[in-house]
């Protein structure tokens, strides 16, 4: 039986959520905001960061998956690729987690070709353990070394996404 062991709470969510909303309001401020959310792992922290984004901006969703059990396989898989236009605009891509850096370096190679203005990133989690490409992140709320962590988004085979706060699961 999986142990979940309680990481980040909610409340400390909602806190840093609105802090880089607001930061992420300011640095947009005058600009042409379309924040991308990665599917699946995004959908809850991007509908809790868009709400404290107070400037006008555009949502838009891309999929990507490269897990299968708590490890990467390696191979990135787009399931969804952008609605909107996003040449000449600002786009500011929105991950649950950034752990090997290889989905994320592939979404950012396939938006480019897409010729926005600009490209900025922001993860709920930036999580270094096994980092593979080295990726800037513009805004992240946690950074962790290490851990399977669920909630808030984040899955296992696609279970726990609906717990409110941060778990590290031991299987």
């Amino acid at each position: 039986m999986p142990e979940l062991i309680p990481l980040i709470s909610q409340q400390e969510i909602k806190e840093k959520v609105r802090e880089v909303g607001q930061r992420i309001t300011l640095d947009y401020k005058g600009l042409d905001l379309v924040v991308v959310g990665v599917l699946k792992g995004s959908f809850v922290f991007l509908a809790d960061l868009v709400r404290q984004i107070t400037i006008e901006h555009e949502i838009d969703l891309v999929g990507a998956s490269s897990y299968e059990g708590t490890s990467s396989t390696g191979q990135i898989v787009f399931t969804k690729q952008p609605d909107l236009e996003l040449k000449g605009r600002d786009v500011l891509l929105v991950e649950d987690i950034v752990d090997t850096g290889q989905t994320l370096a592939r979404i950012i190679e396939s938006i480019q070709l897409l010729n926005p203005r600009s490209i900025k990133t922001c993860a709920l989690i930036d999580k270094n353990e096994r980092r593979e490409k080295q990726i800037n992140m513009d805004y992240s709320c946690f950074c962790l070394d290490e851990g399977f962590i669920v909630g808030y988004g984040l899955d296992y085979n696609e279970k726990y996404r609906n717990l409110p706060a941060i778990f590290d699961l031991k299987l």
